[in-house]
This record gives C-alpha cells, sequence and structure tokens, in this order.
C-alpha cells in the first residue's frame, strides 16, 4: 500500500520550518527540504531491504552446506534428497536479490564484481564438471589422471575459464548440477534430471564418487563464502557509500536496477531466449525443473524494490515517490505490475513444458504475454525519471 508522504512528516514539519527559515537568504524552501528528508528515507529502507534479503540469503545457503555435509558423511538417498529440498529453499531467497543486481552494488561493480559469476552463472555446459549421456569420463571430475585437484582456489580459477560462458564451474547452478544430473526426459513427462544417490556412493552407479563427493561439498563451501562476502561487503562499507550518494544518483541506481531486470534480464534472456530457441538448456534452472520459481521470485524481488518491503521491512519506496510527484504515472505502473505478476504466474510448470511448443503453443504463447507485460512495465518504470527528476 502507498503511503501518502505528506501525513508521515506532519511530526517534523516544526524541525522543517526552523530548517526553512534558516535557509531563506539561499532560496532552499521548505518542500525542498522535506522532498530530501523524504528520498533519504527511501534511501535507508532500500539499504535495509537489501541488508534483509542477502542476509537471507546467506542463511539459506548455509542450511545448504549442512545439508550436503551431512549427506557427504552419509551418502543415503534420504540425505541426498534433503539436499535437494535445501538447494530449492536457497534459490528462494536468493532469487529475489536479484533486483539489486544492476544497481552497482557490491554484487557487480568494484572489486568484487566477478561475485555474481561464481555464484549464479549460467548456462552451464554440463560435461565441464561431470559426467554426461554418451560421456562417462567428461568432466573435471572425471579427470582420468586426476591431475586436477578439486579445491576452492582451483574450481574459482575454472569458473568461465576461456572466458567461455558455458564453462561453469562453481555456483548454485553447479550444486544444482551434481544434485540433480541432466534433464533428459520429455518436457511433457514434467519430471526433472534423474541422477541417482549411488553415483556418491562408493562402488556406486558413477565412476570417481569420492571426487564427486568431495566436489560437492567444496562447491557448496564456495557458495557460503561468496555470499558472505556480499553481505559483509554491503554491510561494513557499501551501504555506507551508497547512503552517501545523491538522492538522485541512489535513486537512479535503484530505478534503473529493476527496470533493467524487469524488462532485459528476466523477460528477454531468461525467458524469451529459452521460448524462441524451445531449448530447455537454456533455463536457468534446468536441472531441477525450478526455472518457474525463478522467475517468479526474480519479479518479486523487483516488487519487493519498487515497494519497499521484504520479510519485516517495510518503508517509504519508489512507488510512494512516484505518486507523490506524478499519480497519473504511478496509477499505470500499479496495473503494468499487477499484470506482469498475473501474466507470470499464469505460466506453465515447469518451465521447460512451457516452451516446448515455442510461441505458437498455448503455453507459449502465454510465456510470450509474460515477456511483453514484464517488458512494459521496466519500460514505463523508466518513465518514472521525469518527474523524479533523475534523467
Amino acid at each position: 500500500m502507498k503511503r501518502p508522504i505528506s501525513k508521515l512528516y506532519v511530526l517534523s514539519a516544526f524541525a522543517l520550518i526552523l530548517s526553512a527559515c534558516s535557509n531563506d537568504d539561499n532560496g532552499t524552501s521548505e518542500v525542498d527540504e522535506k522532498e530530501v528528508l523524504v528520498r533519504a528515507e527511501v534511501m535507508e529502507n532500500y539499504a535495509d531491504v537489501v541488508q534483509a534479503n542477502y542476509a537471507a540469503a546467506l542463511a539459506d545457503a548455509q542450511a545448504l552446506q549442512t545439508a550436503i555435509d551431512t549427506f557427504v558423511a552419509d551418502p543415503t538417498e534420504v540425505n541426498f534428497e534433503a539436499s535437494k529440498i535445501a538447494w530449492l529453499a536457497s534459490r528462494e531467497s536468493y532469487g529475489t536479490t536479484e533486483a539489486f543486481r544492476f544497481a552497482n552494488g557490491p554484487i557487480d561493480t568494484g572489486d568484487t564484481e566477478d561475485l555474481e559469476g561464481l555464484l549464479n552463472s549460467w548456462p552451464m555446459d554440463e560435461a565441464y564438471v561431470d559426467y554426461v549421456e554418451g560421456d562417462a569420463t567428461a568432466g573435471l571430475i572425471n579427470d582420468t589422471d586426476a591431475t586436477f585437484e578439486i579445491t576452492k582456489a582451483n574450481l574459482v580459477v575454472k569458473n568461465g575459464e576461456g572466458d567461455t560462458e558455458e564453462n561453469v564451474s562453481v555456483g548454485y547452478h553447479a550444486i544444482e548440477f551434481l544434485l540433480w544430473g541432466q534433464d533428459l526426459t520429455n518436457p511433457s513427462e514434467k519430471i526433472s534430471g534423474q541422477r541417482p544417490f549411488t553415483d556418491f556412493v562408493d562402488g556406486g552407479t558413477a565412476a570417481n564418487q569420492d571426487r564427486r563427493r568431495t566436489y560437492l561439498q567444496v562447491v557448496a563451501e564456495l557458495l557460503v563464502d561468496n555470499l558472505q562476502e556480499v553481505v559483509d561487503t554491503w554491510s561494513t562499507s557499501y551501504k555506507a557509500t551508497f547512503l552517501a550518494l545523491s538522492e538522485k544518483e541512489a535513486l537512479n541506481n535503484m530505478l534503473g536496477s529493476i527496470a533493467e531486470l524487469s524488462s532485459s534480464e528476466l523477460a528477454v534472456e531468461r525467458m524469451a531466449v529459452a521460448l524462441n530457441n524451445q531449448d530447455q538448456e537454456d533455463e536457468h534452472s534446468c536441472f531441477s525443473d525450478n526455472t518457474h520459481r525463478d522467475i517468479r521470485l526474480n519479479l518479486e524481488g523487483v516488487k519487493n524494490v519498487y515497494t519497499g518491503a521484504y520479510g519485516s521491512v517495510n518503508g517509504l519506496s519508489l512507488a510512494d515517490l512516484i505518486a507523490e510527484v506524478d499519480a497519473d504515472l504511478a496509477s499505470e505502473l500499479d496495473t503494468l505490475l499487477a499484470a506482469a505478476e498475473t501474466a507470470v504466474n499464469a505460466t506453465a510448470i515447469p518451465f521447460d513444458f512451457a516452451i516446448a511448443q515455442g510461441k505458437t503453443g498455448v503455453e507459449g504463447a502465454k510465456v510470450q504475454e509474460a515477456v511483453v507485460a514484464l517488458q512494459a512495465f521496466g519500460n514505463k518504470l523508466l518513465e518514472a525519471k521525469t518527474p523524479l527528476e533523475i534523467n
């Protein structure tokens, strides 16, 4: 729900009047002071949303690491399934953090700009890591001479080796592949990858079980390390840097990030490309068939930033600012965001089934409608820069 900004600052009116009086000589008005105060609170609330969401993602990654450690120590089917459940849970909190990706924060700029690639790189060439159908000796795990030592440092070096984006060695999707294996089923079956837990058991269904266990454990530890770095960087340094930005620059980063995720990264890269190619290999989470949740969570993250809410955090937001300066635009954005949510939620599950027949299929047409709706909201959101004076 939008908060009428004028009512929220009644208690500070006396201070604002005093401030306005003291600034009469330089032309600063009470309205100017009030606007700065409001925008600063929007920035503070955004920083709280970011910090809370990354902290949740870290906690869930730690729970995933614990589940994997338990499985490696006792590789039973029960513990294997528990690891998969923990992976799915970890994607719930991480998925909404994608809304911060393009806001010039610690996930994608400066000394930590490689972190996103270490966390969430995709699509993935499965044969880079482990065996695939038709090649039982593929991947780093099955180095026949055991010349590749599976360590955190070595896996980081291997990620994106040779400037090849598909050479993914670490992150959520490397773990996903190790837990589910290739999805070789027909999309109409609506079944995810079927890797057996015995791939990790000595004398089990695939060679190099010990190296596979080590790889899984190391890559889970790396995931936690990298998320910890994001959380630490945000809380110890970048949050202060962000809050020290001019209001216009900070709002531009916030608004531009969710507009780009909605209209480009999510709508095009994560949905339209897979739909046009009719290829489940272009899915975000193609091994587990969890792409439908990735898509919905990414949009939820956009909404979180737009409305200034995540978990127990709830304060002044971009939506409130836009409503104050252009009520008609705010109403239009509300309608477009609701339409995008409806269209995304209408897409079939799993996503490989939704795209199997392309745009001409009934389910594919729904995906295309969602793509158009996401682009409409993201593009319209950019128009708010003019009334907010942040061009």
